[in-house]
């Protein structure tokens, strides 16, 4: 067996990449390109593990819920790929051998190689990069434009070029709810009668119950990420997902999950109840106002997958604080909170009390002569 499995160019012997653009398998060198399902068996027949994926019954079950992927790696299947851990924030990224990146996608830190990549499950599906580098660039700047007091290191091209594409960890989950909501509304009325207003608040109370079901219910496996940055970045389109292959990760990183489906699923409960609280309160009469008074949503025939999804990240610290800009590399839909510098904000104040002062001093002095 191989020490190292490496991505390479059957034409020049240069490092293969996956290019999001062709969805293949591409090298930067003389632009052999391959579809990835090709590649991946040319490299299974040169390391002589050429044969298909295990059977057998999905495995494992947590009170009703139940894994529907083939966690196993096969012989071999791992050999290409280290991980890397920062010694800065203490994440692991995973990444294949062939990887030049020197810093943390986190927390910009530096990042060293820690080892061979072993005991993590192997995730069961992928969705592949759509949106390439110079795409999340645009994408980047184009979310900077029109802040006039933005820091000048958020606008820095070198800095801009750290943004990092990685694939992220998360659970996923089909989940059957059945719930009983019960909702307080009101209905405010407000007239006038001559120079008195009247209000009339009338009071309902109001119940729903029923059964929904919601497929592929995302939960991030990562400490790192933050959920709401991730949350806020969705949809992913599962449906482009395809069964993962160690060859998608060429060029890209994969964040290490730190997770597991026990500690997400009561996130996934907890997104599902609140899905189901809306989905109920869509079905009431009109009212403007609507609270819950009480909420029982019980999950049932729960399945779970554990999958890869694409995300282009850039860090920057400014005053001591992390600011962190994400991108879904499949739709290209970028979050990230920006800061203003209250120094350039009060200097362009001054520059514009200034002028105007200026005017009206010039204004006043014309009057004058005349």
């Amino acid at each position: 067996m191989a020490d190292m499995m490496e991505y390479k160019c059957p034409s020049c012997g240069g490092a293969m990449e996956f290019d999001s653009t062709t969805q293949k398998m591409k090298c930067p060198y003389c632009d052999t390109e391959m579809e990835v399902a090709q590649y991946q068996q040319m490299q299974e027949k040169a390391e002589g593990n050429a044969g298909g994926n295990p059977g057998g019954d999905a495995g494992g079950n947590n009170e009703n819920w139940s894994d529907m992927g083939n966690n196993q790696w096969m012989e071999g299947e791992t050999d290409g790929i280290r991980v890397y851990a920062c010694q800065s924030c203490g994440g692991e990224i995973v990444a294949d051998a062939n990887t030049g990146a020197t810093s943390c996608p986190f927390c910009g830190n530096r990042v060293v190689m820690k080892g061979q990549f072993a005991g993590d499950l192997k995730p069961d599906y992928i969705i592949p990069f759509k949106k390439d580098k110079k795409a999340a660039k645009a994408a980047y700047f184009n979310h900077l434009k029109g802040k006039k007091y933005l820091p000048k290191v958020f606008k820095k091209e070198n800095h801009v070029d750290e943004m990092k594409g990685v694939y992220v960890p998360f659970w996923i989950f089909d989940v059957d709810a059945e719930g009983s909501v019960a909702y307080n509304g009101e209905r405010i009325t407000k007239w006038r009668n001559g120079d008195t207003e009247y209000t009339k608040t009338e009071m309902y109370s109001m119940q729903r119950g029923g059964n929904l079901s919601f497929a592929r219910v995302p939960a991030d496996g990562s400490r790192k990420m933050d959920d709401a940055l991730m949350e806020s970045i969705e949809p992913f389109e599962f449906r482009e997902a395809v069964p993962f292959q160690a060859a998608y990760l060429a060029g890209y990183m994969a964040d290490r999950y730190d997770m597991d489906m026990e500690e997400r699923m009561e996130r996934a409960r907890e997104r599902v109840k609140k899905a189901t609280e809306d989905a109920f309160r869509k079905t009431l009469p009109h009212m403007d106002r609507v609270t819950v008074t009480s909420s029982n949503v019980n999950v049932c025939n729960a399945r779970y997958w554990y999958v890869l999804y694409p995300v282009w990240i850039l860090n920057t610290t400014w005053n001591g604080e992390k600011f962190t800009f994400a991108m879904n590399g499949q739709s290209g839909k970028l979050v990230g909170n920006l800061p203003m510098d209250k120094k350039k904000f009060w200097i362009g104040v001054s520059v514009r009390g200034g002028i105007i002062g200026l005017v009206i001093y010039l204004l006043l002095w014309i009057i004058a002569l005349m």
